[in-house]
């Protein structure tokens, strides 16, 4: 099977690094790819938002199935390109993709499908914002209702802090979509977030092991909101029932509900959700793999990967046999640049890869976000640059082996989180 695999991030390289082990796998290419890519596929250059260039790309090589890795390119339409140039594609519909690219729209979908989630308002003036605020109190949820980057979302006790988050999203177009002038204001929800992946054709569902992610940018889950700083799976806290009650109440009404509005969702559906006092709730969906966690989940999986992501893309999921995990625990955590996750300072030179290699390998490996090429050297390119990813016998095993990883690697300037799973493994 050839594959060609759309994205740049340390996503992309997991989703790669995986395949690269399929054995039915007989060529592996990425659309732009990243230095750490370049390793297990051969990269090609494409502008990942032009659907027509990607489905020419993949007529060009060939390619039994296009896996499109980021958010921006679906909610663009490009897996449509690709399906109306007859090549299998991972990955949802523009319209589907909606459940991501509006939260307004996911929202409007949940109520439908009776899944539960935080109350809410759609608010297109500061006016209605402020009375969104007032009407749940602190702490106060301000979502930008389009695409963020993983960091549109604001959480704050502080009133001007939320007012000033929406004045900031009010009014501002989103490309791909162009939506603007909308914000989402919501109820707080307690309790701990979970991120749990699906792959749907549409109507067969079938659930990843669930994970746990650190969006906020320092220890002690302080400092602003990233794309996510680390994450790790299993949850040993979790209840063993949680994943069939997530497929029950959420994930099968809402694959269900999109196939009634005529814009069957097929690809990845990724629920962010909220464990809390009155039972489980969604915060948001995502259509897409999620990077962190897409890191420790496709670390535990021993299916081989294609086969999974083709049966999505040609309906033929109940056909698929059960999915096989590891025991192993996985956890991954994030280097990122000086500056991150304001105005990052790039062109760095990253060294002690080849340690990484020589002395962690197989347990221990590093998966590139932003990096690139400069001459014999790797440079950062990007916010969060690197994902050291770990795995062991149990939590603390896979963290021990993650942060000596991260120990051997410099990057002047650079930043990451201490205590990724720290209290999931009891350190």
């Amino acid at each position: 099977m050839k594959v060609l695999v759309i994205g740049s991030g340390a996503r992309e390289h997991a989703l790669c690094r995986s395949l690269s082990l399929d054995p039915d796998i007989t060529a592996l290419h990425c659309a732009p790819g990243n230095a750490g890519i370049a390793e297990v596929a051969e990269l090609h250059q494409v502008d990942a938002l032009d659907g027509k260039a990607v489905a020419a790309l993949a007529g060009d090589l060939g390619a039994d199935l296009v896996v499109v890795g980021p958010e921006a390119p679906l909610v663009a339409g490009v897996a449509d390109a690709v399906r109306e140039a007859g090549i299998p594609v991972f990955g949802p519909s523009r319209e589907a993709a909606q459940l991501e690219g509006s939260k307004a729209f996911a929202k409007e979908v949940m109520a439908a499908a009776g899944v539960p989630t935080a109350r809410s308002y759609v608010c297109t003036t500061e006016a209605e914002v402020a009375e969104a605020l007032d009407a749940f109190g602190a702490p106060y949820v301000v979502k930008d209702d389009g695409l963020a980057a993983g960091k549109g979302v604001v959480v704050t006790s502080d009133p001007d802090a939320a007012k000033a988050h929406a004045a900031a999203c009010v009014g501002v177009a989103h490309p791909p979509s162009g939506q603007r002038g909308r914000v989402v204001v919501e109820e707080f929800l307690d309790g701990p977030e979970v991120s749990l992946f699906a792959v749907t054709d549409g109507r067969t569902v079938v659930p990843l092991q669930p994970a746990q992610d650190f969006k906020r940018a320092l220890d002690g889950d302080e400092g602003p909101n990233t794309g996510g700083m680390g994450a790790y799976s299993p949850l040993p806290w979790a209840d063993p029932k949680l994943v069939d009650e997530v497929l029950r109440t959420v994930l099968r009404p809402t694959v269900d509900e999109m196939r009634r509005r005529g814009t069957p969702f097929s690809g990845l559906l990724y629920a962010g959700l909220a464990i809390t006092s009155r039972g489980v709730r969604v915060i948001e969906f995502n259509a897409r793999f999620g990077d962190p966690e897409t890191q420790v989940v496709l670390a535990r999986l021993r299916t081989p990967l294609a086969g999974v992501l083709l049966a999505a893309a040609n309906g033929t999921l109940a056909d698929l046999e059960p999915l096989r995990w590891s025991e192993d625990a996985a956890v991954t955590v994030v280097v990122a640049s000086h500056n991150y996750p304001g105005t990052p300072r790039t062109g760095d030179p990253i060294t002690g890869l080849d340690e990484v290699a020589a002395e962690d390998a197989p347990h221990a490996y590093v998966l590139h976000a932003g990096t690139r090429r400069d001459g014999d050297a790797v440079v950062s390119a990007g916010g969060r640059v690197l994902s050291v990813t770990a795995t062991g016998e149990d939590l603390s095993a896979a963290r021990e082996r993650a942060y000596r990883a991260v120990d051997r690697i410099r990057l002047d300037g650079s930043q990451h989180r201490t205590d990724i799973a720290a209290r999931a493994a009891g350190a």
